[in-house]
């Protein structure tokens, strides 16, 4: 892919810069990554399931999405914003039970409205978030607010380029560093490396061109380069799992790593340890430190 200069030294100029946000506590790192699972790969089971399903894939870390029904017993309560304190303390004693931390929230709609904006961030803050992911561009300065306000870390994510939809721009690497790069460091790109090989771009070079500015990581393997790619295990596809690895400890990440694994919907917990397992055994490499 064409990486514009201007945009590459601006990211390098942010190589630097430490995310001051809260850290993820070092107990939810499996190969010194903040390892888990983003609860749509299990968007067919209930919030309290999705965490049960993490912690069988081995992941020590959940991203939640909102509105997925909070339940088996209670399909038609949907899981979000609009929580109650009730839920929310639910849902914490499952986390707790399970030896799994909430990281991360989204992909939400943020309104340039202050107010109910404020609502997102309380929500992130009861449950001692990390992050919230977001394409809500527009809202960039509301959220810049209380980003500074609540000490909480926003990364923009990227869908795949529309054919059909020129204005849609957030595929694109350079946009979203052009969003970001003036912003507070604690402003910056959740990474969708499995969009990004949707819209025909090698994932390393994306995230070169971000240093320093990735808030998290939405984590897949697709077979091609293609509109039409699709998810496929750990390893056996074209994301350069490794290099995305290698490049995150180059640029000292710190936020989290979300696998999000979008194929045998009713049965894919052996699907996401194999992205466990990866890391896992990537980070044993022979010479280095577990």
């Amino acid at each position: 892919m064409k990486i514009k200069f201007t945009h590459l030294i601006a990211a390098l100029c942010f190589a630097g810069f430490a995310v001051s946000a809260t850290p993820i506590p070092t107990n939810c790192l499996t190969g010194g990554l903040a390892l888990g699972c983003q609860g749509w790969t299990f968007k067919e089971f209930s919030v309290m399931e999705a965490i049960d399903k993490t912690a069988e894939a081995g992941g020590k870390a959940i991203e939640f999405y909102p509105g997925q029904k909070f339940s088996s017993n209670n399909p038609s309560v949907k899981f979000d914003h609009n929580a109650t304190d009730e839920m929310i303390a639910a849902v914490q004693a499952h986390l707790k039970l399970r030896g799994i931390r909430a990281v991360n929230y989204g992909v939400v709609k943020i309104p340039q409205d202050e107010a109910a904006a404020r609502k997102i961030f309380e929500f992130a803050k009861k449950l001692e978030l990390y992050g919230i992911t977001t394409e809500s561009v527009e809202s960039i300065d509301t959220i810049e607010k209380l980003v500074k306000e609540y000490d909480i870390c926003v990364g923009f994510h990227d869908h795949q380029r529309r054919a059909d939809d020129p204005a849609y721009k957030m595929w694109d690497p350079n946009y979203v560093l052009s969003i970001v790069k003036d912003r507070d460091a604690r402003i910056g790109s959740c990474a969708d490396i499995g969009h990004w090989a949707q819209s025909n771009l090698q994932t390393v070079d994306c995230l070169k061109i971000l240093s320093g500015r990735i808030i998290s990581v939405h984590l897949h393997e697709m077979n091609d380069l293609s509109p039409d790619a699709h998810d496929v295990p750990a390893g056996t596809g074209v994301c350069n799992l490794a290099g995305v690895i290698d490049e995150l400890k180059r640029q000292n990440f710190a936020g989290n790593v979300s696998i999000e694994y979008e194929a045998n919907w009713k049965n894919n917990v052996v699907d996401a340890a194999g992205f466990v397992g990866f890391v896992r055994g990537y980070a044993a490499r022979p010479g280095l430190t577990p």
